[in-house]
């Protein structure tokens, strides 16, 4: 039996789905209620808000936060992606915005299999969104759920628009199709999702990627990678793991040479 039998295989089953029950359920009680009835007890569990958000239902949600997203992207067919991170507080009269625009559109026109990711937020994440959707790319976004609410950028394929509550589950799908990934310049949360991917691809948690930091001289101002290799606490060879680029063409090429575009 091959993986795509199983992949194709669907069948219709016997059983009442969840959604017949919940719609039977929801017309009972406005019919009939009944103290019982009006009980938060009587409440079909997955139809009970607050039972879903109760400390002890955290692992259910972490599962269903990678699960809704995954069947997604299954859906619209998206096996490849290259994630573009980046300060959400770049103006659009940034250069680093416009380069980001660009390797968007770049990468939507010379590898359409490729689906441009990023945090759906605003600066380099809306640039590198908006390059991809004017010119045709699929344009994925992974929100997350902040005190301050992040708004998703206008440049994300509506039905690619995700949010997360969870940061290691929003993480996780950023890299998991992941055939690159491009680090413009940012803040703690570009610093927090680079040393991710660094740390996995250097442990072989994750195959090896293209990993591209963008504006070399942003990166060896705030980060001493040559440090890192004299103190001990990592080996020169990692040093290998990371490429850089000045502009967006280059960003490109490193991608295209690696997979052959």
């Amino acid at each position: 039996m091959t993986t795509d039998f199983i992949d194709d295989f669907t069948y219709e089953h016997s059983f009442t789905t969840a959604k017949e029950d919940a719609d039977k359920h929801a017309q009972a009680a406005t019919l009939k209620q009944t103290l019982q009835m009006q009980s938060p007890a009587y409440r079909l569990a997955y139809h009970d808000f607050d039972f879903m958000i109760r400390d002890e239902l955290r692992p259910v949600r972490l599962q269903l936060e990678l699960l809704k997203a995954e069947l997604a992207l299954n859906e619209h067919k998206i096996e490849s992606t290259v994630v573009i991170f980046g300060s959400a507080r770049t103006s659009p009269q940034n250069d680093y915005y416009a380069q980001a625009r660009e390797l968007g559109g770049l990468i939507a026109k010379n590898n359409p299999a490729f689906a441009v990711v990023t945090g759906g937020g605003g600066g380099v994440m809306e640039a590198a969104n908006r390059g991809a959707f004017e010119n045709g790319g699929k344009s994925i976004g992974f929100n997350i759920a902040l005190p301050h609410e992040q708004i998703p950028n206008s440049y994300i394929t509506p039905d690619l628009c995700f949010q997360f509550h969870y940061f290691a589950v929003r993480k996780m799908h950023l890299l998991m199709r992941a055939k690159a990934l491009v680090a413009f310049p940012g803040g703690f949360g570009t610093l927090d999702e680079l040393f991710e991917a660094l740390t996995l691809v250097q442990t072989k948690k994750m195959r090896r990627i293209p990993i591209i930091l963008f504006g070399k001289n942003y990166w060896n101002r705030i980060v001493n990678f040559d440090v890192l290799v004299e103190e001990g606490a990592i080996c020169a060879d990692d040093l290998t793991l990371i490429q850089y680029a000045q502009t967006a063409q280059e960003a490109w090429d490193l991608i295209a040479t690696t997979h052959h575009c």
